[in-house]
């Protein structure tokens, strides 16, 4: 490594930061995918996914060079692991203002650099936007690169770079592919290695819906993904990305950018902090036998549009999961023993199978074939709606999406799409992708991180873009998507919205129970620009949030374990609820005020509650 030009003492303060206190609560004595898929829930959990065109502004926080080419007097030049020289003179600088599109020559300015091409998710939110693995690079040498993958250099050469980095035909060993490779200096390999490493446990459950590979022509595969979620990538190119952490070592350029992007986008490279967990969950040793065929598969509910699968879970501790098949068509698959299959139609017959497999992904033979026929109708959603649609001065734009169908929601197939006009065209930009789970009976917040409500805060909300998405103006249509299908949709799409939806809040009427790929004003209560109440309390469907209500409730806030009930009939009254600010149900009960006018209420934390009174919800503080 070259020698860092400035003393210990001018190091960044962020340089000896370390993680959080409890970020990584629940890793303790994890190993392989099991800890794989833990690192995944807390590096998600709550990232805020910016607009592309905000990374420029955040490079001259995260990437002004510390290390090789500082300059006291101008500390301004960005660190180009694509450019930089670290064993030389490097042949050129920038700065974040020297943002360019294309290049003829090396020098010229910078791009957005995706050091995993956006063709492998399609340019789609939050991946997008990732400041961990898009990095500004040379144009030139970005446009070179093109969507090929990192490797290790063979013949012919085609390019090399001022750094020394080089573009040539693959000579990684034991690679299929025969294509082109970019070679990068090997001062940066670890960084870029603990890079991609990150980027599939970040994104892991939406991998396999990424361009990967299919098994057609291997010399010309250029995505380095396998398709699986767990392992993620072949063979040859985690190998390659294992010597790479190997041979260079964690640097405190990275620590100072983990700890800055951290700061920024709210979530870590677990790699920069526990390098020891890359061993940890790669380096395992594959089963070779086949596994068992999971038994006793059955129906634990059948509804409308959704049928509960559930099964005998393995005693077989090297069962990494289960794949599941409808009609013999893989749907999906989950690490427990059970699996909800929705999506489907009413009066329909469908066919299920499982299958598990183990860590090398061999798979067992079929479970018993279970014939479900679903019911003409139910009580439940056919799935998620947009309950709330807030809009309202400078970036106050918040989306509430409520859960009704009866079951738990995989998210990681649902977009939310928005429809913009420029010049004589109407155009859709890549949409933005949820991902998790949702509870049924739960509502979740997608808001603006530039907002400003008064009713809840970035904390708060369950998703948090600045994509194009959360900018909409009241001209937009904005549309809930389950893959490439509309399922529910505020305006119309391919016409001006301006004249009903500009600078008005729009909650659900309780009576609209099901989504719509056709929006009617008349579903909706309006209410003024920047109007917030409620948000994410629990769903629309579920609130009563007309002005006038038929009973009150006292006191408020709760000190006791006592809430008394003022209005007429309360002896009508056939069920009481309380829900969390979650939208969880705590208790229920029957006919509740028929010879009294107050509930008994269960020993509740401090917060925010529902009481739901047959139709009626109030809102309640318990201190």
């Amino acid at each position: 490594m070259k020698q860092l030009l400035f003393s210990v003492f001018l190091l960044p303060a962020s340089f000896f930061s370390q993680s959080p206190t409890n970020y990584y609560d629940g890793t303790s004595g994890l190993n392989g995918y099991e800890l794989k898929s833990k690192l995944h829930d807390i590096i998600s959990a709550k990232t805020i996914a910016w607009h592309y065109g905000d990374l420029p502004n955040f490079y001259g926080q995260t990437d002004v060079d510390h290390y090789y080419d500082y300059d006291v007097s101008n500390n301004t030049y960005l660190l180009d692991m694509y450019s930089n020289n670290p064993n030389g003179t490097t042949a050129y600088h920038y700065t974040k203002e020297n943002l360019i599109s294309s290049a003829a020559t090396e020098g010229l300015g910078y791009n957005r650099e995706h050091m995993m091409p956006q063709s492998s998710f399609n340019s789609n939110y939050p991946m997008y936007s990732d400041l961990f693995f898009v990095i500004p690079t040379d144009a030139k040498i970005n446009q070179l690169r093109s969507n090929y993958p990192y490797g290790i250099a063979g013949t012919p050469n085609y390019h090399t770079f001022t750094n020394g980095s080089k573009i040539s035909k693959n000579g990684t060993p034991n690679s299929a592919y025969t294509g082109r490779v970019y070679e990068p200096n090997s001062e940066f390999r670890g960084d870029i290695a603990r890079t991609l490493l990150y980027y599939v446990v970040r994104y892991e459950g939406k991998l396999n819906s990424f361009n990967y590979y299919n098994g057609t022509s291997p010399a010309n595969d250029t995505s380095p993904l396998d398709g699986t979620e767990e392992k993620a990538y072949e063979d040859w190119f985690l190998a390659m990305l294992l010597q790479w952490h190997k041979n260079d070592p964690v640097s405190p350029k990275e620590i100072e950018r983990n700890n800055t992007v951290y700061a920024i986008q709210k979530n870590r490279n677990p790699f920069i902090d526990h390098p020891e967990w890359v061993d940890k969950i790669w380096s395992q040793s594959p089963a070779v036998i086949t596994p068992q065929a999971p038994q006793n598969l059955s129906s634990a509910q059948t509804s409308a549009y959704f049928v509960n699968l559930s099964w005998t879970p393995s005693s077989d501790r090297d069962v990494l999961g289960y794949k599941i098949f409808q009609n013999g068509n893989s749907v999906g698959y989950t690490k427990n023993a059970n699996f909800t299959a929705d999506h489907l139609s009413p009066s329909t017959s469908y066919q299920f199978t499982v299958k598990a497999y183990y860590r090398n992904y061999t798979e067992s033979p079929e479970s018993n074939l279970l014939s479900v026929t679903t019911l003409d109708e139910d009580i439940y959603a056919k799935d998620l709606m947009i309950t709330k649609y807030l809009e309202g001065t400078a970036d106050n734009k918040a989306l509430e999406i409520m859960n009704k169908t009866g079951h738990t929601v995989n998210l990681n197939k649902y977009r939310i799409n928005i429809q913009f006009y420029s010049g004589s065209n109407y155009y859709y930009p890549a949409p933005y992708e949820l991902e998790g789970i949702v509870e049924n009976n739960q509502t979740f917040v997608i808001l603006n991180p530039n907002s400003h409500f008064a009713c809840i805060s970035n904390d708060e909300a369950r998703f948090v873009s600045a994509s194009p998405q959360m900018t909409f103006n009241g001209s937009n249509y904005v549309e809930l998507r389950y893959g490439s299908t509309t399922v529910d949709a505020v305006g119309s799409p391919y016409v001006s919205n301006s004249a009903t939806l500009s600078e008005i809040s729009l909650y659900r009427y309780p009576t609209v129970t099901q989504p719509t790929t056709s929006f009617k004003l008349s579903e909706w209560e309006s209410y003024p620009s920047d109007y917030c109440s409620d948000l994410g309390v629990l769903s629309a469907a579920d609130i009563n949030v007309a002005k006038k209500e038929k009973v009150s409730i006292y006191p408020n806030p709760v000190i006791g374990n006592t809430l008394y009930v003022k209005g007429n009939q309360l002896e009508k009254i056939q069920s009481a609820s309380v829900y969390d600010f979650s939208g969880k149900q705590i208790f229920q009960l029957n006919v509740p005020l028929k010879n009294r006018n107050s509930i008994d209420l269960p020993k509740l934390l401090p917060g925010v509650y529902i009481l739901k009174l047959d139709k009626e919800s109030l809102k309640f503080i318990k201190n």
